[in-house]
């Protein structure tokens, strides 16, 4: 079955997301995927696996942080990897549907 995305470009079933997809919206989107953007993807997937909604932000930096060493991740460090915004584009990137209202970016 094809990949179906809604008119934002954001998968409109997130089990249906691979790495592969990952990948190739994250092409579409300008970034070249590197350790800590996967650090970032995966984490957000297992949040998702576990709730069933995508991981607020502040969980994700949170998370980061851990494994830069336990120092401190800001927004800056998500807009550092994802330029457009947490929503805008790890969010895609993710595999996950569009946060319904959010001011995380």
């Amino acid at each position: 079955m094809p990949l179906e995305f809604d008119f934002e470009g954001y998968v409109v079933d997130p089990s249906q997301w691979t790495e592969k997809v990952a990948e190739e919206l994250a092409r579409h989107e300008g970034i070249v995927l590197t350790d800590e953007h996967w650090v970032v993807i995966r984490f957000m997937r297992e949040y998702y696996e576990q709730h069933h909604i995508a991981p607020d932000a502040r969980h994700v930096m949170k998370h980061l942080a851990e494994w830069k060493g336990g120092g401190k991740a800001g927004r800056n460090d998500l807009f550092v990897l994802f330029p457009y915004g947490y929503v805008k584009q790890a969010c895609k990137i993710a595999g996950m549907r569009k946060p319904r209202a959010w001011s995380t970016g």
